[in-house]
């Protein structure tokens, strides 16, 4: 018996192309993680080399002009989300030039470099932009930095609209979760615990906490849907004090692990604002839901994600492995 001809399949449907810089960090992971659905992924990095499952990653050096209009030029990318930045507002008020270079000269010239090709330009920006007297801070409030951190970003978030109006400038809250590839202050806070350390948390200091895949998510909805400014944030205003009592009701820990401190009796390398916290009323129209933060607490206790941390805390351990 004749076996039928097998039909001709018919070819794959080619995707957009996305570059996202600073995959190695921990919001590109998150953000790599929501984009591999509908786009074929570019990521690039400096120096930590990462793996991601469905994308590929190549070294590239953002503050070398030359190699980065070369890049462009070849990938010929369909939209660019800027991740990448140094977040540090210590590390960038001791190393002005180096903030300067990555945070702002690198920033403008991606702008640049999508303006000219006429695609979109997703900024991750920072809501230290803002002093933090004046709270909620929306998108249309004067931004009024302390640190050089928020300076730079602000500049930058100026210098990019203007130059490229259709782009998306996305101020980010304080952003938490469990990336493999970089740490968060909640992986932090647990291996320090975890090391039977005592932590001061500041009571006097409000942020708006975010999860990485809210975070991820809020970037699609900007680079699908808008233009300008959009805060990006959880809905939960909280201090350092309130989300340590979270962290340690959420993951069954001793509550001596975290003590009451406050942020104006310890100075700092980069002043911080007190209260940063976001209104996002412009994001949930578009439809951004970030989840509360002790349910996203709850959520990555229960799927295991901490079960690779090096704790050492009695019985910890076992806890953060088999959560009941």
């Amino acid at each position: 018996m004749s076996s039928q001809p097998s039909q001709p399949q018919s070819p794959q449907p080619s995707r957009p192309k996305l570059w996202l810089t600073g995959a190695s960090g921990f919001l590109g992971w998150y953000v790599a993680e929501a984009t591999q659905a509908q786009w074929d992924v570019v990521g690039t990095y400096h120096r930590h080399a990462v793996t991601l499952p469905g994308i590929v990653s190549r070294a590239l050096d953002l503050t070398d002009a030359i190699a980065l209009r070369r890049f462009f030029s070849d990938l010929k990318p369909a939209a660019v989300i800027h991740t990448a930045a140094l977040s540090q507002p210590n590390r960038c008020q001791e190393n002005p030039v180096l903030s300067r270079a990555i945070n702002v000269t690198a920033s403008i010239q991606l702008a640049d470099l999508c303006a000219e090709a006429g695609i979109p330009f997703v900024f991750t920006s920072s809501d230290q932009v803002f002093d933090g007297k004046h709270a909620p801070y929306r998108e249309t409030d004067s931004v009024s930095p302390l640190n050089l951190y928020g300076e730079h970003k602000a500049e930058a978030e100026a210098e990019i609209l203007r130059r490229h109006p259709q782009a998306a400038v996305c101020r980010m809250a304080l952003m938490y979760g469990a990336a493999p590839t970089a740490t968060n202050f909640l992986q932090t806070f647990l291996t320090q615990i975890g090391q039977g350390k005592t932590l001061q948390l500041f009571t006097d200091e409000f942020r708006t906490p975010l999860s990485g895949r809210d975070a991820a998510a809020g970037l699609l909805l900007a680079l699908e849907k808008t233009q300008g400014l959009l805060h990006l944030a959880g809905g939960d205003r909280l201090s350092r004090y309130e989300m340590g009592k979270t962290m340690v009701d959420v993951f069954n820990l001793p509550a001596a692990s975290i003590q009451p401190s406050r942020q104006a009796d310890m100075p700092l390398p980069a002043p911080r604002p007190p209260d940063v916290s976001a209104d996002i009323g412009l994001a949930r129209s578009l439809g951004f839901a970030p989840h509360p933060f002790r349910s996203e607490l709850e959520n990555l206790k229960q799927s295991g994600a901490f079960s690779a941390l090096q704790i050492t805390t009695t019985g910890l351990t076992q806890k953060l492995r088999n959560p009941k």
